[in-house]
């Protein structure tokens, strides 16, 4: 599987909640072929749109949801699991567009 995370530039512990994700991912058997990450930095919305997605639609930038979905398609990755939260239309789109399930974050799940 693949991780997905969408953060904005003032959260500076991205790369900590990715690792995080990534060690419960493989102390429950999973194993982690990649990651992406998408950084929402200050651009001409201003700051008060950097904790905004990209795509209302996807989460990401239309780009960075190709990266995604090439990247399970190179690694035959069985899911994207999202260290963000996403929407269950949101999930639907990107399961679509990548080729395999998408789901939200471990922490939303039940136990």
């Amino acid at each position: 599987m693949i991780l997905v995370g969408h953060f904005s530039a003032r959260h500076k512990d991205h790369t900590a909640r990715m690792d995080a994700a990534e060690a419960e991912l493989t102390a429950a058997g999973a194993r982690v072929v990649g990651r992406i990450v998408q950084r929402r930095g200050v651009s001409a919305g201003g700051a008060a749109k950097m904790d905004q997605p990209h795509s209302a639609r996807t989460v990401l930038s239309s780009g960075k949801a190709q990266e995604a979905a090439a990247l399970c398609a190179r690694t035959g990755a069985d899911a994207a699991v999202f260290v963000t939260p996403v929407t269950d239309r949101q999930r639907a789109l990107l399961a679509e567009l990548f080729g395999c399930p998408v789901l939200g974050p471990l922490s939303a799940r039940p136990g």
